[in-house]
């Protein structure tokens, strides 16, 4: 079909006609310069622009920067680091992510003012700008760099997440941190897309939206909500072909394909969460509206109850039908029908009798589907997220130590 969306086959973010990245060992946490941690995502032309920001109160300043900077729908360059969030860092921090976005816009030749940045990591700690000004220098940008730039943005993620698919003559890529701190509520998440499909910028912002509102606003691992979560998607133009904007005849095809990028990145930082060993795919079908039915899913994937019980291969279902009966989606719990993996366990909200060693032996495997029929509706929703276990204590009691 003209409109589905292909993957390709090692793509990211640099997969699309005219971008270029690069990264570098900075040094920025603790001085450590055994890792990349500071990188440009450059466009070779200009570009349409958006971006979609946490909601949380308190933002990093590279948040408060971006979101002025996008005012305009557009922009060519992204400066990232990891290793310092540059939030809750007062004048400072917005001084330091000024210099950032300018030192990056001297080295690639656009202006800063096309420049963004974005930066993740530990919360209420300057950004150490003496090696950032002697790194950015020394950053190489190739069309191969998308690779060494989804490591940089890394922090607690044990993988990079990176893809590309294309459709109808043109390219989108893509690269994604996050695997602690992650209930993005979109508008510590960072996700960078790029095109070369010509796009008008008011239609790229209301397809960045839909694309996220099923995606990574439908992604939890822990309940948090970072002060830096990111998503921007430039569009450069490069593959030719007519505008594509709302009502167009290539606007379909471009939503779709930018929708199935950012579901497979969705799934693939949930399924990295920290300490995660599964994922956690919820269905929620059947709902009054696809608010209640987003509501249902979001509960469902972000309980800590049923992360707990899929670590532990426990089938105790009550906790998926008490997760949505407190998510203020409409439920009645005489019509609630649940199944985990193939196996019904409930049906007209009483137990049924199941096979309790089979849907053992599906929470025991390394992607748990659960599914939630509320049968009041025609709406439907997936949200995804994943286990706890020990490790993701582990990790977040030692984070600055």
């Amino acid at each position: 079909m003209k409109n589905e969306a292909e993957f390709i086959a090692g793509g990211g973010v640099t997969t699309p006609r005219g971008f270029l990245a690069g990264a570098v060992k900075a040094g920025i946490k603790y001085a450590d310069r055994r890792r990349l941690d500071l990188g440009i995502l450059l466009s070779e032309t200009p570009c349409a622009a958006a971006g979609l920001f946490t909601t949380n109160k308190v933002k990093a300043a590279p948040v408060l920067l971006d979101i002025d900077r996008l005012k305009k729908g557009t922009a060519r360059a992204v400066v990232m680091n990891s290793g310092g969030a540059n939030a809750c860092t007062g004048k400072q921090g917005m001084a330091d992510a000024i210099e950032t976005a300018a030192l990056a816009a001297r080295h690639t030749g656009v202006k800063p003012e096309e420049t963004l940045t974005a930066s993740t990591g530990v919360i209420g700690v300057t950004l150490p700008m003496e090696r950032i000004r002697a790194a950015i220098p020394k950053i190489v940008l190739t069309r191969e760099g998308g690779h060494d730039l989804a490591l940089a943005i890394m922090t607690t993620d044990t993988v990079p997440k990176e893809a590309a698919v294309k459709a109808d003559g043109f390219t989108i890529g893509g690269i994604l941190k996050g695997a602690g701190m992650i209930h993005p509520d979109l508008a510590t998440m960072l996700c960078f897309l790029t095109t070369d499909a010509p796009v008008e910028a008011a239609f790229l912002r209301k397809a960045l939206r839909k694309a996220a509102d099923i995606s990574f606003n439908m992604m939890s691992v822990d309940n948090d909500n970072s002060t830096n979560d990111t998503a921007v998607i430039m569009a450069n133009g490069m593959a030719g072909g007519g505008m594509i904007k709302k009502g167009g005849k290539r606007a379909e095809a471009f939503q779709e394909a930018l929708n199935a990028l950012c579901i497979y990145l969705a799934k693939e930082s949930a399924r990295d969460g920290e300490g995660a060993t599964k994922l956690i795919e919820v269905k929620v079908s059947g709902a009054a509206s696809l608010k209640d039915a987003r509501l249902a899913a979001r509960a469902i994937a972000g309980s800590m109850l049923v992360k707990t019980a899929v670590h532990g291969s426990d089938p105790n279902w009550g906790r998926v039908l008490a997760a949505a009966g407190r998510s203020g989606a409409e439920v009645t719990p005489e019509k609630m029908e649940l199944y985990i993996g193939g196996t019904g366990v409930v049906k007209d909200g009483e137990p049924v009798p199941f096979d309790k060693e089979e849907v053992v032996r599906h929470l025991d495997g390394k992607e748990v589907t659960i599914a939630l029929n509320l049968h009041l509706g025609r709406w439907a929703a997936n949200a995804w997220g994943c286990d706890l276990s020990e490790e993701y204590v582990k990790i977040n009691a030692e984070y600055t130590t």
